[in-house]
């Protein structure tokens, strides 16, 4: 056999080249960028995927923690509850069963639990779902954290009949009596000497419009019984004891018809699901809102932008704002806008980015004031809360959205608003405008929490549950009625917690397990492949750093399935390895040169292996998309796996094979375990 002459060749490929009028890359030029480019890639993957205490490559973006372990790999919480469905039709349990489920995942995501596994197994008539909490070790707090909806109710008030008995009237009478007294001493006291009782405790109401939802009674009666400022009043309104007032002053301001985009995003109040994108994302939507924006497409960006849900029904309007209802920063870029003006760049509160735009403003006029509260001993104190009230057609079904909002009028104090579908707008308003000065019950888990007296007919679907709420407690009520209610009642059968240890020895001996399978695979290749055997454990390494980093990147949680898909897909990796190295051999034995044999072992080898790696991705997509959770995890690392063996097979491995073809010295025969007449090939 002719010996191959190496340099003929590179000549005879430039002149091809020449000839076609393009430019030239000589061979061993592009064997060198391409292993450079290899190595680059290693390295930023092993600093990725290197422990947070090792890493060193500090890329913009990246996340630079650890892996996501699931529940049989870092411990927590295994719960299963049984769902009853004795009322529920046989035709409709299938679709109450995953109600159950999708409440149950809203509500533990909403308390920020790391990749939850909701399952739902029905077995004959028995209807259970399994929750696992990865990383919650305390079963109580998991109890809690998935806890009871809260059954939200309003009502009006009922008759006598289903009131307090004798016994009970007779109590409260007496208990009120000597409390009003108190606050009747505490009156007189006040108007003689002009301040405050010692004691009373009193706080700043600023701001006071007449329509404020709370404190606007206090109005009314400064307007209705001539009261000047520095005199003293008592009032109630609905909070569930006695003001004594105090009117200071009045100032004019103005009132302004506003309306606002709303961009929520992760970590603001009522901002969950689907809604909850990074804060950069929802800057960048809102830099797109405000691009080009205009009163007369001011509109259509609201459909298009705001995550508001009331958004598709009144196109963003937020009416008539009065001063002191809105955060104060908000407050401040309305008054600073012109009418007909459009907020210069985005404002952030609370409950994420806003772009205002000021359709008109008018004059209003705001009181200042000063109050001290005296309990009262109410009806709910001495008899189940439920008494002397009647239901409503009203209740926690017709809610679209509940948010955490603060009394700007002083004391700050938190609260729970609350926004109503089309259906709730208008039983709310009916109910309203039927208790106009008459209390409305707002119960919550059939406790009394609020009764507000009615001033006006209130629509537009919102309204307030006030309760003396920490800010915790708000936001936990807020976010369990955003969660929804349980189609059915479900009832704990079985809690179980995993100990980190038991899923620390079960990560030690996956990891054992994988190590030895690749030592025994890299053991296999380099005695019978040689030299590309030893190319090829070089490829397998990159492969397993690029499947570590991309399970960081993409936030994949590790389980003792998604393991066994990585240790499958390493084997594949390995198969197309195989594939090419037999190709290649093929392609020696029938006499070409080292270069093109490397070059047709790779094209024929190609068909084999892109056949097969399809197949299992249609496979692994059957058992994503149809198979139980713990399934998903073996088919996402074995999606991501099977993508990068053929990357590394087909790209690295080759781009080895040709660095190695440029040296004399790896040019024999035996190197890659083909016996050849001439020993160089």
């Amino acid at each position: 056999m002719a010996r191959y002459n190496h340099r003929k060749h590179l000549e005879r490929q430039r002149r091809m080249n020449q000839s076609r009028g393009g430019g030239f890359m000589s061979p061993r030029k592009r064997a060198w960028i391409g292993f450079t480019a290899v190595v680059l890639l290693f390295l930023i993957s092993l600093g990725f995927a290197l422990p947070q205490a090792w890493q060193a490559v500090g890329l913009p973006g990246l996340s630079q923690g650890g892996f996501r372990l699931g529940l049989d790999l870092q411990g927590g919480t295994h719960l299963v509850y049984e769902a009853d469905m004795s009322q529920i039709p046989s035709a409709e349990r299938d679709e109450a069963l995953e109600g159950v489920r999708d409440v149950i995942e809203r509500r533990v995501n909403a308390f920020g639990v790391s990749e939850p596994v909701v399952q739902t197994i029905q077995s004959g008539s028995t209807h259970r779902v399994v929750v696992e909490l990865a990383g919650v070790l305390d079963v109580t707090e998991a109890i809690n954290q998935i806890g009871e909806t809260p059954i939200l109710e309003f009502k009006e008030p009922g008759s006598d009949a289903d009131a307090l008995s004798d016994s009970q009237r007779v109590e409260l009478d007496a208990k009120q009596a000597a409390e009003r007294a108190v606050v009747d001493e505490a009156l007189a006291q006040a108007r003689r000497t002009g301040s405050f009782p010692e004691g009373a405790n009193p706080e700043m109401l600023s701001n006071v419009s007449p329509t404020h939802p709370i404190y606007g009674p206090f109005i009314s009666v400064i307007v209705n019984d001539g009261i000047r400022p520095g005199q003293f009043f008592t009032e109630e309104n609905g909070e569930g004891g006695v003001s004594l007032v105090r009117y200071d002053s009045t100032r004019q301001d103005e009132q302004w018809l506003v309306s606002h985009i709303m961009i929520c995003f992760e970590g603001k109040i009522g901002c969950a699901g689907e809604d909850a994108i990074p804060a950069i994302e929802a800057n960048i939507r809102a830099e797109q809102a405000l691009d080009g924006l205009t009163p007369e497409n001011f509109a259509e960006r609201v459909l298009q932008y705001s995550t508001d849900p009331t958004a598709p029904e009144n196109q963003g309007d937020l009416s008539w704002v009065q001063p002191g209802v809105l955060p104060p920063a908000l407050e401040i870029s309305i008054r600073e806008l012109p009418v007909s003006g459009i907020s210069a760049g985005v404002v952030e509160s609370g409950f994420g980015y806003h772009i205002f735009y000021k359709r008109d403003q008018k004059p209003i006029t705001t009181y200042e004031l000063s109050r001290a509260r005296y309990p009262l001993t109410l009806a709910s104190d001495l008899a189940p809360s439920t008494a002397g009230w009647v239901n409503t057609s009203l209740s926690g079904k017709q809610l679209k959205r509940a948010g955490v909002e603060f009394d700007q009028t002083g004391a700050g104090q938190p609260y729970v608003s609350i926004t109503f579908d089309s259906e709730g707008d208008k039983l709310f308003g009916d109910l309203t405008a039927r208790l106009i000065r008459q209390p409305i019950g707002i119960f919550l888990d059939g406790e009394l929490i609020s009764a507000p007296i009615v001033q006006q007919a209130i629509y537009g679907g919102q309204a307030q549950i006030t309760g003396n709420f920490t800010v915790d407690e708000a936001k936990v009520l807020a976010q369990r009625l955003n969660a929804g209610a349980l189609p059915v009642p479900i009832e704990l059968l079985s809690q179980q917690t995993v100990g980190p240890t038991l899923g620390a020895n079960s990560l030690s001996r996956s990891m054992n397990a994988g190590l030895i399978g690749f030592l025994l695979v890299a053991l296999f290749m380099m005695l019978y492949y040689r030299l590309p055997g030893i190319l090829s454990v070089a490829t397998l390494a990159l492969y397993g750093v690029l499947n570590l980093a991309a399970y960081k990147l993409f936030g994949v949680t590790m389980t003792l399935a998604g393991i066994a898909g990585f240790i499958l897909s390493v084997g594949m990796a390995v198969d197309a390895n195989v594939l090419i190295f037999e190709r290649l051999k093929e392609e020696l034995r029938a006499g070409r040169d080292l270069p093109r044999a490397i070059e047709q072992g790779f094209e024929r080898a190609w068909t084999s292996i892109r056949d097969g790696n399809v197949t299992t991705l249609i496979a692994t997509a059957i058992l994503f998309f149809f198979g139980a959770s713990f399934i998903k995890g073996f088919a996402v690392t074995l999606t991501i796996g099977v993508l990068l063996s053929m990357f590394s097979a087909i790209i690295v491995t080759r781009t080895l094979l040709r660095l190695v073809s440029l040296w004399g010295m790896f040019k024999s025969s035996w190197l890659y375990g083909v016996r050849k007449n001439s020993q160089e090939i």
